[in-house]
């Protein structure tokens, strides 16, 4: 059963546990990445013994956020949990910016969560106790607050990662996700120590060549409907390996379409593992994503969803096209 905490209550739980391993969610972000370590250095700052979980998609961009914290294979011992359990589940373990048991990495599947930390109103109680706040524009946003609460103040690493997490959220702070509240937690992470002229060049100005050749092929094969209101674009594996692009290329694809003047619903489209295909889609205020993606499974914020489907691009492609007829009532003839 489902309890959820205020933050008091969420800091009350902290302090009183121990062993904790921290996870983040599948094809990590620097939201969940930015959460996991500022909580990570706030619970090991308290004397605890915290590790977060070596994701195995974590990317090389994330890297000097995590240096330190991930958790060796012999930190899987046990803890303080029934015998019986799984080895990992003795741990205490807190999800960060994870929304369903869906997004659990992998490796990590079947294990209970006993606490999740999320900013998604669609989050689905999956853990025993839930933190959530919808109005967030990031999960780091609740974790501002938070660890101060726990008798710790935010330090330079510690204001670093939030930053990642809520700027990265915010697509620099310019979408519609951005409140005052949002301004005020990070310029606490900036008065913490935080060093953000090369996190903003790393994240949001320096691109490789291949992700520059990846935007040119985008614009020229990019579909358009009712109007130029929507956009589609896909990604298939070959693409990725002929322009020899990485995850870090492709981070924040899926708004590319919202660029282009006229276009209110971008719609990425991505082959993924396991004969699976992952939609992202985001929107202009005047749309809501993430009613676009429950039709599909999936679930977000009103400004940014996705969902996961079987079956390659072109099903996956007519399978969102059939949604977003439905929602908002459009007529899909391709526009160019």
């Amino acid at each position: 059963m489902n309890v959820p905490l205020t933050l008091s209550e969420a800091a009350a739980f902290l302090q009183a546990h121990d062993n904790y391993l921290l996870l983040s969610h599948r094809r990590p972000d620097g939201d969940t990445v930015g959460s996991c370590a500022a909580l990570c250095r706030a619970l090991r700052s308290l004397g605890k013994r915290a590790w977060v979980y070596a994701n195995p998609q974590f990317t090389p961009k994330f890297a000097p956020y995590l240096d330190g914290l991930l958790a060796p294979e012999q930190a899987f011992d046990p803890g303080t949990r029934d015998a019986s359990a799984s080895q990992a589940s003795r741990f205490t373990i807190i999800t960060c910016d994870i929304a369903s048991r869906g997004l659990f990495p992998f490796g990590m599947e079947n294990e209970e969560a006993d606490l999740a930390i999320d900013h998604h109103g669609t989050n689905d109680g999956f853990a025993l106790r839930t933190l959530v706040d919808e109005n967030a524009a990031a999960c780091a946003e609740l974790l501002t607050d938070l660890i101060p609460m726990l008798g710790v103040r935010l330090d330079k690493p510690m204001g670093e990662a939030l930053y990642v997490a809520i700027s990265t959220d915010t697509g620099c702070f310019r979408y519609a996700n951005v409140t005052a509240d949002t301004f005020r937690r990070a310029a606490a992470c900036v008065a913490a120590g935080a060093e953000v002229y090369p996190i903003n060049r790393a994240f949001f100005e320096v691109k490789r060549r291949p992700r520059l050749a990846l935007e040119a092929w985008l614009i020229e094969h990019m579909e358009f409907f009712a109007g130029g209101r929507v956009a589609v674009s896909a990604i298939d594996k070959a693409l990725m390996e002929r322009l020899a692009l990485t995850e870090d290329d492709i981070d924040d694809i899926s708004g590319f379409g919202r660029t282009i003047e006229g276009v209110q619903i971008a719609v990425m489209l991505r082959e993924v593992e396991n004969g699976m295909g992952k939609v992202s889609v985001r929107t202009s205020p005047d749309y809501d994503a993430a009613k676009i993606c429950k039709r599909l499974g999936g679930g977000g914020h009103p400004g940014a969803a996705g969902a996961s489907l079987p079956g390659g691009i072109s099903a996956i492609r007519e399978a969102v096209l059939a949604a977003l007829a439905e929602e908002i009532e459009l007529e899909c003839q391709t526009e160019f």
